[in-house]
């Protein structure tokens, strides 16, 4: 019998391992998106989107068996502080060009999300000894 505490662990995980395979899938899907927040001032905008895409997905599939989910935690970790700029970039941009007040309102939000990604990632395969 799986316990509730157990079963909350291994549901968070997959449906972070979920997120970030969907997300990582996306780089390959819809580059043009992803290339377009990549910041101005860093090189090869299509290499790093696939660079990214590719994290993403193993990162994602790392977090499901418990022997490399703290591998996967830390890679993605890094990952999401690495691609923090791309989002930034992405706010600022839709300021500058005057997008709509609910996309700016979307990018800004997205921003402090980053660190509750952080958060999820750290809690469920950095501090977590479940399944």
């Amino acid at each position: 019998m799986i316990r509730p505490k157990a079963a909350t662990a291994r549901w968070a995980t997959h449906l972070l391992a979920a997120l970030f395979l969907t997300t990582g899938i996306s780089h390959f899907v819809v580059p043009g998106y992803f290339e377009s927040i990549v910041p101005s001032w860093l090189p090869n905008a299509p290499l790093l989107v696939a660079i990214s895409g590719v994290a993403e997905i193993v990162g994602a599939l790392g977090l499901i068996p418990a022997r490399t989910r703290r591998l996967a935690g830390w890679g993605l970790i890094v990952l999401l502080v690495a691609v923090f700029p791309a989002n930034v970039y992405a706010w600022q941009s839709a300021r500058a060009i005057g997008d709509s007040g609910a996309r700016q309102l979307v990018l800004l939000v997205r921003l402090p999300l980053q660190a509750l990604l952080i958060w999820w990632v750290w809690r469920v395969a950095i501090t977590s000894s479940g399944p």
